[in-house]
């Protein structure tokens, strides 16, 4: 509070002139005090010659005043130097380059606070301009004054969008239509404050976008993360289901594996014994074989001689190593089948994943070419696609039919499309992505399309036909008629398009979006139909000809 109360007097005893503190201060008739050389110079000005006026109040005196020494205002001013009081430090006052100087300081200039846009003075801080219009100084404003007649612009030609002065109206700009500075910038005002408001409601909507979009990252995450939870749970249970019937399988084999050891293990023993008596029968044998006694030897028991067949005959029933083979079979197929569940339920998951998309409402829509441009891809036909009637040029990005219509050496291949004169991309589409088609030639019908790898390549049905079943989008354009007749099919329904096609035709195709559209390219990007669908897997360029030809054109 001290060092403000310091502050408050040093300014009440400043000299208005050069901002510092009084030094030989003098009192002027009007009451106001200056420093002696500041007043003196002040007056002794050029532009001051002759009228000698307060700075401050601007009151005029004449003759000029004879100055006399304010002793009691010395006195204090001695007084508070010798308390401390100093001079206010004002470096960071003076002017400086790029800065607007005050137009009364003499001597070193300080930088003009304020400027008066009557009559264009720049000042640093003076009362006597209290009722006068200031505004913030800047050297900008000496642009102000007319360069022709050195006065104040204070009219706007309409005419010519420029502020003028008055005199101006009366030579350069006479009989345009003008108005006030001011009156002009209330009209502008007002236009202004509609722009801020609107402005300020779209800034509003678009904080409540943000967050909103907040949180719908937050949503998503979640759902997500619980998404990852569950189906890791599904397929823990679903692994631990697996694990459960190899441990069951497993211990059907070991028990099975014990129950036929012990069966083996038990004949086994039989059989031994059975072989330890027929070598006891042998031995007795071969002890009467040897006997010299010829009565002995033909009294002997004829059991001896004959010996019984085997109760449990064992080579005619022994499998030879395939004992549990069947059972791996059985798990192979078993393995197979799984394989072909995952595959074919796999791609229903991941089409589910693909078709989440929380933003295509909110998507922009392209309109320009250079937008599409940016998602143009390299594509080229693939031969093993090709009927035999088609022919590709141009590093396989250009298709006609062949001459005369003659089939083509294609060599054999499953992919090729048997009836149809078609063609599909070697590329396949996901993303975004957008190319261009040229059709030319006399009479030209093309059929543009999209489809999926496993459409069909064989028969003249509407199973592999482009557009005539649930796996190809297409867009057929015909040239017979002047009219240039247009058609989408798909599912083998058909949707007519007004209006003439060019011989540029664009696609482009927004995967995750599940959106498909054809334009017609010229000048401008006019559409000509757009699909809203999902697309569960990725999609594949196709070329149908019956007449002319169709290229790729190369966008890079």
């Amino acid at each position: 509070m001290a060092q403000q109360g310091v502050q408050l007097h040093q300014e009440r005893f400043c000299c208005s002139i050069c901002l510092d503190l009084l030094k030989d201060p003098v009192t002027v008739p009007c009451g106001h005090n200056y420093c002696s050389k500041c007043i003196d110079g002040y007056w002794n000005q050029d532009d001051q010659r002759g009228r000698f006026n307060c700075p401050q109040c601007r009151q005029m005196f004449t003759p000029r005043p004879v100055l006399k020494k304010n002793t009691l205002l010395a006195d204090m001013m001695d007084v508070l130097k010798k308390t401390g009081l100093q001079d206010i430090p004002l470096d960071s006052c003076y002017a400086g380059p790029g800065d607007v100087a005050c137009d009364f300081c003499t001597g070193r200039k300080l930088k003009a606070v304020k400027t008066c846009l009557q009559c264009l003075v720049s000042h640093y801080q003076f009362p006597a301009f209290k009722n006068h219009k200031l505004v913030t100084a800047s050297s900008k404003l000496q642009e102000n004054t007319c360069s022709l007649h050195d006065e104040v612009k204070k009219v706007f030609c309409r005419t010519d969008q420029q502020c003028i002065c008055y005199l101006c109206c009366m030579e350069e700009h006479k009989g345009h239509d003008t108005i006030s500075v001011a009156a002009e910038r209330t009209e502008r005002q007002k236009e202004l404050d509609t722009s801020q408001q609107n402005i300020q409601q779209r800034i509003q909507e678009r904080e409540k976008d943000v967050k909103v979009l907040h949180q719908e990252v937050g949503s998503i995450n979640h759902s997500a993360d619980r998404a990852v939870e569950d189906s890791d749970t599904i397929f823990t249970e679903l692994i631990s289901s697996i694990e459960r019937k190899q441990s069951e399988v497993r211990e059907q084999i070991r028990d099975k594996q014990k129950r036929e050891v012990s069966r083996v293990e038990e004949l086994r023993k039989v059989v031994e014994q059975e072989v330890t008596e027929l070598r006891s029968r042998h031995a007795e044998l071969e002890q009467i074989s040897h006997t010299e006694d010829d009565i002995h030897f033909v009294n002997s028991p004829t059991s001896l001689s004959k010996i019984s067949e085997s109760p449990y005959p064992i080579s005619s029933n022994i499998r030879h190593l395939r004992y549990f083979e069947d059972v791996t079979v059985a798990v192979s197929k078993m393995k197979d089948k799984l394989e072909d569940i995952l595959k074919e339920e796999g791609t229903n998951v991941s089409g589910t994943v693909n078709r989440v998309d929380v933003l295509y409402s909110r998507l922009p829509e392209y309109r320009t070419r250079a937008e599409f441009l940016q998602y143009s891809c390299p594509i080229t036909l693939d031969p093993n696609t090709a009927n035999t009637e088609l022919s590709l040029s141009k590093g396989n990005r250009k298709v006609q039919l062949s001459q005369q219509n003659k089939q083509y050496s294609y060599p054999y291949h499953p992919d090729r499309f048997s009836a149809w004169k078609q063609v599909l991309s070697r590329e396949g589409l996901t993303g975004r992505c957008y190319c261009e088609v040229e059709r030319s030639g006399i009479s030209v019908y093309t059929c543009i399309a999209v489809s999926y790898k496993d459409i069909s390549r064989t028969g003249g049905n509407v199973d592999s036909g482009f557009g005539y079943n649930d796996k190809s989008w297409s867009l057929h354009t015909s040239d017979y008629h002047s009219t240039g007749d247009c058609v989408f099919r798909h599912r083998n329904i058909v949707t007519k398009i007004p209006g003439r096609v060019s011989s540029r035709v664009g696609v482009y195709l927004d995967h995750s979006a599940g959106t498909l559209s054809f334009y017609s390219v010229s000048d401008t990007m006019t559409l000509l139909h757009r699909v809203q669908t999902t697309f569960t897997q990725p999609l594949y360029a196709g070329f149908g000809l019956n007449s002319g030809t169709a290229e790729l054109c190369d966008l890079q």
